[in-house]
């Protein structure tokens, strides 16, 4: 195995700072996460992938937060170092955001904070968090305040920081709901909205344009195939000049009325297309994550 292709990232931050998101976005460029790993594990886990011939495990994200036991929190320094030992390349990612980001990320969502019992408020909690990951934020390669972040933002965030220098221009493939508006950084608006409609169909409502009934449904259509060879011949005959042009991202929005059937389904083909000759595309579906 080559050994200078081994990586594994520590995916580290405050509660509603964006680690899920992180995660994902490292899991679309091909890294194998793990979420809210004992932090004592980790130098096993530094081990086995050393070790590991499969080249699946090659490149590993690692998500540790203040969910942790208070004794893995505490001996963080030494188990970082003991994962420094295995000579594997390392790096910690740490998500920053402010209180007042935070507090209106958890009133939005309605989540609960994982430190808010016995009686300590959100903003006790957010404190406690920030006391409790100060000697992982030290020691961070990687530190992002996400506070004025949006998703998209935040994905690109992450790839510009992974994506080796020279490397060619990135490609964000996005499925949104019209109803809740168009997304406001996006370069090419495609609506699929005249295409049928799997919503009206009681078996299919409740699944997602990734499921296979769905792309069942819609692949057999022959208007579905038109507008996704359409959309995919636009695509790849336009886009390559947006490289030429120096451009490091180009995000494309596929838009449908409820944002689960018709632009998830578009979306995941032409990802699958797209793939085959680049590597750096990305996902996201505003609707369903």
């Amino acid at each position: 195995m080559n050994e200078s292709r081994l990586q594994l990232i520590i995916v580290s931050g405050l509660s509603g700072s964006g680690k899920t998101v992180a995660l994902r976005t490292l899991e679309d460029l091909d890294f194998y996460c793990v979420d809210n790993l004992p932090a004592s594990l980790l130098p096993q886990l530094a081990g086995r992938l050393k070790d590991n011939i499969d080249p699946h495990f090659q490149t590993m994200a690692v998500g540790i937060d203040a969910r942790n036991l208070a004794d893995d929190l505490e001996h963080l320094p030494a188990i970082l170092d003991q994962v420094a030992d295995t000579g594997i390349r390392c790096e910690i990612f740490f998500l920053e955001a402010n209180d007042s980001a935070l507090i209106k990320r958890f009133s939005e969502t309605r989540r609960r904070h994982p430190l808010t019992q016995n009686g300590r408020s959100l903003a006790e909690a957010i404190a406690l968090e920030r006391r409790l990951l100060a000697d992982l934020r030290s020691r961070a390669h990687f530190e992002i305040d996400t506070s004025d972040l949006n998703v998209h933002q935040l994905r690109r965030e992450i790839w510009t920081r992974l994506k080796p220098t020279g490397e060619g221009w990135n490609l964000l493939l996005e499925s949104f709901a019209f109803k809740r508006g168009v997304p406001g950084d996006v370069d090419f608006v495609f609506d699929v909205r005249c295409l049928p409609n799997p919503y009206w169909n009681l078996e299919l409502r409740p699944l997602t344009g990734r499921d296979a009934p769905i792309r069942e449904f819609l692949g057999a259509n022959d208007d579905v195939v038109a507008m996704l060879k359409d959309i995919t011949q636009f695509l790849g005959r336009w886009l390559p000049r947006f490289e030429h042009d120096q451009r490091s991202y180009i995000t494309v929005g596929i838009g449908c009325t409820g944002g689960k059937h018709r632009s998830v389904y578009i979306v995941e083909r032409l990802a699958e297309h797209f793939r085959q000759t680049r590597d750096q595309v990305l996902t996201f579906h505003r609707e369903i994550q």
